[in-house]
């Protein structure tokens, strides 16, 4: 038999967005609770090291970076949870969402925060390499591949962005794209076109990847299965995914609009969801940022949100 329990403030996941929400919400006496998901702290904790977000001059671990946001969430009061949200009831508030063991929790406001989860080809060598010279995040991980060589995978306009970023900073970029064209906007082709250091490497496929300590190579083959397929290796530094991300949304889809990839729409530039009391932040809500300081940033938002709204209502 399942339990309900009633609360003001439920976040769901535990990345930059939700432990910063979570601390504010504590600040605010919102008595939140915050179920971690399946990865406790998010995407940065599958990274070394971070560099660029503020007040770490020196970088720091991504692990360490979240344990430091969880602790500070913990030290104001926050409830840390484990556990998965797998079904959600936003037709009416308080809100009822059923965690993986069967605990119902009744909401008051809801603070979506689960984030987004990179795609990957699916290679055995890209667990293997990971935080070794497989990234997803151009952004994040370019700074450690200055003056060295590197491969962007992917053919549309993020992949074009990412192997752009990086042309500012690799010695050579290249594009890995299986298709005999670009996906990308005309714009983004043109620039591509004309970056000295970019090379594109059309009907191309990652077989795999090579390295002793880190990746030293990948694997690739030009037109698979073509009577003129030929395999070789490709000698670079860095492996960068830039084939898209999957907004974590699946279990509110029902009743928060969603664009087509999955991303959660806000109102305006606001948390706010069409369902009133329920607010999204991070990268489920977010396709263009994609970083840590604006997740948290938007965990803030969210909470400051949260709180105005629990006023409003008469609630606090």
């Amino acid at each position: 038999m399942s339990q309900t329990e009633r609360v003001r403030c439920l976040i769901v996941g535990s990345g930059p967005a939700g432990y910063t929400a979570a601390i504010y919400a504590s600040r605010a006496n919102l008595n939140p609770v915050v179920y971690c998901g399946l990865l406790t702290g998010g995407q940065l904790t599958q990274t070394t090291v971070v560099e660029n977000f503020p007040g770490y001059p020196e970088g720091v671990d991504g692990n360490q970076m979240m344990l430091d946001f969880r602790a500070q969430a913990e030290r104001f009061g926050a409830d840390l949870r484990d556990g998965v949200v797998v079904k959600a009831d936003l037709s009416k508030a308080p809100y009822a969402l059923t965690i993986d063991d069967g605990h119902v929790v009744e909401a008051d406001t809801v603070i979506i925060a689960t984030g987004a989860s990179a795609k990957y080809l699916g290679l055995a060598d890209e667990e293997k390499y990971k935080g070794e010279g497989v990234s997803a995040c151009a952004t994040c991980d370019g700074f450690f591949y200055r003056k060295k060589t590197v491969a962007v995978v992917g053919g549309g306009d993020t992949a074009c962005e990412e192997a752009l970023y990086l042309a500012g900073l690799a010695k050579k970029v290249y594009m890995i794209v299986r298709k005999p064209f670009l996906r990308a906007s005309e714009v983004m082709q043109k620039r591509v076109k004309d970056a000295e250091n970019i090379e594109v490497l059309f009907e191309h496929n990652t077989l795999g990847l090579y390295g002793e300590n880190g990746v030293e190579g990948a694997h690739v083959v030009k037109r698979k299965g073509e009577p003129d397929e030929q395999e070789y290796d490709l000698p670079i530094d860095g492996f960068f995914l830039a084939i898209g991300h999957k907004p974590n949304s699946d279990v509110f889809k029902e009743w928060l609009d969603t664009d087509e990839v999955g991303y959660i729409i806000t109102e305006g530039n606001t948390p706010k969801t069409k369902v009133p009391g329920v607010f999204a932040a991070g990268d489920v809500a977010d396709p263009h940022y994609r970083q840590a300081i604006t997740a948290a940033a938007s965990g803030c938002r969210a909470a400051i949100e949260a709180d105005r709204y629990l006023r409003e209502q008469g609630i606090i």
